[in-house]
């Protein structure tokens, strides 16, 4: 692995097909890796069947020898799932890097079950699936720059990446960008159901809320101001604004979303305790 191409690295072997994976996938076709030199190990035939179709990628329905080839693992299987997906992995992965794109699972884990201490920790976001994404990322001490560079060129495709330097950041990671998606969602349905409690079409209020997120969010990316300043320019006391905000503090939404994000970090972190072979 002397670049950081996608189309330099040898195979890459995906565990689990659902849909980050072929995000992830889609990703590196698109930048130019040849579909034969990917490999998707998933049991259920319809989704092999999708993959071999729109992507062109070779798919086996359990692991088998054909696994050793390849210089990259991916792991996109549910967290659950991970222990008893490994275990007939290991004989043939353990040369590897390990990159691992589950909720949860820490490298310690990662790499007992693989037999590789070279161990990857990725969590993206759904935005991912249109190139839009946002991914927070770990590598054990054992991962070496050329390594690094590697996961970079499979991810890139995906969106953004952010690299943190302890393991447990990543489940704040997992609370705030990873699950942060549904949060935004769930603040369009309100404000879409707010438009029509307000006399709008749904349509009406479907684009008032999507055109206004993506405006403010552009906004506060190409601003060197933080956030409360962008908002305070927006508000005028005693103005419709003022009011609106007024309101939600009132209603502690502010502290409420910050209990939900904390509710979600310890969870991610139960998730590594649950399925995980090591116990804190």
């Amino acid at each position: 692995m002397s670049e950081s191409s996608p189309s330099s690295l040898g195979t890459v072997a995906f565990v689990g097909g659902g849909n980050m994976a072929s995000a992830i996938i889609g990703g590196l076709v698109r930048a130019g890796r040849a579909p034969a030199s990917i490999l998707v190990v998933d049991p259920g035939d319809a989704q092999r069947a999708r993959l071999e179709a729109e992507l062109g990628v070779r798919t086996l329905p359990a692991p088998g020898p054909a696994l050793a080839e390849a210089q990259m693992v991916v792991w996109a299987v549910k967290p659950q799932l991970f222990q008893e997906a490994a275990r007939p992995c290991a004989g043939h992965v353990s040369g590897a890097l390990q990159l691992s794109v589950m909720a949860g699972i820490r490298s310690d884990d990662i790499a007992q079950a693989t037999g590789s201490q070279a161990v990857v920790r990725a969590m993206p976001n759904t935005p991912a699936l249109i190139g839009q994404g946002m991914s927070g990322l770990y590598a054990r001490p054992g991962v070496t720059a050329e390594q690094r560079a590697a996961v970079e060129a499979v991810l890139a495709p995906t969106g953004r990446l952010l690299w943190v330097q302890q393991e447990v950041s990543l489940d704040a990671v997992t609370a705030l960008s990873g699950s942060g998606p549904a949060y935004v969602f769930y603040v369009l349905e309100a404000m879409m159901a707010a438009a029509e409690a307000m006399g709008l079409s749904a349509e009406e209020g479907k684009q008032l809320a999507l055109g206004t997120f993506a405006g403010a969010t552009a906004l506060a990316q190409q601003s060197d101001e933080p956030p409360s300043v962008l908002r305070e320019r927006v508000t005028s006391k005693g103005g419709t604004t003022y009011a609106a905000l007024t309101s939600l503090e009132a209603d502690g939404v502010k502290a409420a979303f910050v209990k939900a994000l904390q509710a979600a970090q310890r969870r991610a972190a139960e998730l590594g305790d649950e399925f995980g072979a090591s116990r804190p």
